[in-house]
């Protein structure tokens, strides 16, 4: 496989990787994100430009792991099967079906018989959705990738990376397979099952492991580092300054709380697998992974002085169903296409190592001005690869 962008040995190579976390509908979040991005990016390199242009490695979990292959899995042109136009659509689109409403005033029991049974959603609709993937094999994306998921039989993590399959040909699969496995979030969603080789496969979602897949996507990079083969440029592991991580969040409900401690110390089973419309369990799971990376990543890229290198960007103002996972109503979804909008021209944050607050950055302007110069970086970056020097792969 070979990367549109790759790595080439000049003091001013960045290794670039995009990271989307999970989500369920809140996908439509980062969906708005990658679509403003890409148009910046085609107002600089043209209109045929695309995200994998531009990117070393893409990582995604759960819904980021859907959106992860949809811009990296290649259509009949060898060009992405999705643009970002494309994005948000077959959000609105195909939302309602995977995540099929039920109304009427007993919806809310109904939902609680069907949590307590199995999960909320057959998953028959996801499967078909995901089949517009073809037989893409994961060694056949335009571009790297990094999917987490969770193996339940053996009770661990099973990472999906094309930097790993010309080690290990069995996690050489198809991508709607890991699309299935990264998305089947316990309760919601039924485990997926499938074989390669002599390998099983017993794939829950990858927000039990990792939500914010993004430091997986920079320990696979360090590790090629390590290797110092022909391959990479001369840079060191740690070398942050040559790291440019973009890194989305879909949305959390942090400043308006549903839950306290004097509520949940009242919770048994039900308690915490169905409460007020959400699972606090899974939820609690899911948005703890996902800050503890970021508060590692700003950690690290500030202990190395690369924190302009960093760029997070995640809505906490999120309330009543819009912090939902799974309630995709036309009223529901509209209003995550506004909030991603309203986002982009809110003020950069960043996570306080100190006290673990999201704050302002001073002076870091909107994050749609931010977006803007860090499609110059990339731009630029491409260019530079483009100047004459052979292409080489990432993976070995």
């Amino acid at each position: 496989m070979t990367s549109p962008i790759s790595m080439r040995p000049t003091s001013r190579n960045l290794i670039t990787i995009l990271n989307i976390d999970g989500g369920g509908i809140r996908g439509v979040i980062p969906g708005v994100i990658l679509q403003y991005l890409e148009s910046e990016l085609q107002e600089l390199d043209g209109k045929e430009a695309r995200l994998i242009d531009y990117f070393d490695v893409v990582s995604g979990t759960s819904t980021g792991g859907l959106i992860t292959t949809m811009i990296t899995a290649p259509n009949a042109d060898n060009r992405p099967l999705f643009a970002r136009k494309d994005i948000v659509p077959f959000y609105l689109e195909h939302g309602p079906k995977i995540f099929k409403q039920v109304g009427g005033p007993l919806a809310g029991f109904i939902k609680l018989l069907k949590t307590l049974v199995g999960p909320r959603y057959n998953g028959k609709y996801l499967k078909q959705v995901t089949s517009l993937l073809g037989t893409t094999k994961l060694s056949q994306t335009l571009t790297n990738i990094v999917i987490p998921t969770f193996d339940i039989k053996n009770m661990q993590p099973v990472i999906f990376s094309s930097f790993q399959v010309p080690r290990e040909p069995n996690l050489d699969v198809q991508l709607a397979d890991v699309c299935m496995g990264t998305s089947a979030a316990p309760t919601y969603l039924p485990a997926h099952y499938f074989q390669k080789g002599d390998r099983e496969f017993n794939l829950i979602d990858g927000g039990m492991a990792v939500n914010n897949p993004s430091l997986l996507a920079i320990g696979e990079v360090t590790r090629q580092l390590m290797k110092a083969g022909p391959y990479f440029p001369v840079i060191t592991p740690l070398d942050y300054t040559r790291y440019l991580l973009i890194s989305l969040g879909t949305g959390t409900q942090k400043q308006t709380p549903k839950f306290d401690a004097k509520m949940a110390s009242k919770w048994g089973v039900i308690g915490w697998l169905t409460n007020q419309g959400s699972t606090p369990l899974i939820d609690a799971f899911t948005q703890a992974s996902a800050d503890l990376v970021d508060i590692h990543n700003n950690t690290v890229f500030e202990a190395l002085n690369s924190v302009d290198n960093y760029l997070r960007i995640q809505d906490d103002t999120l309330t009543g169903d819009l912090a939902s996972t799974d309630i995709a109503t036309k009223e529901n979804l509209d209003g995550l296409v506004k909030i991603g909008e309203q986002l982009l021209d809110k003020p950069v944050s960043r996570v306080n190592i100190n006290t673990g607050v999201v704050e302002p950055v001073p002076n870091g302007g909107t994050n749609r001005e931010a977006l803007k110069r860090f499609a110059k970086r990339l731009s630029d970056e491409r260019k530079l690869r483009e100047l004459g020097v052979p292409d080489k792969p990432l993976v070995e």
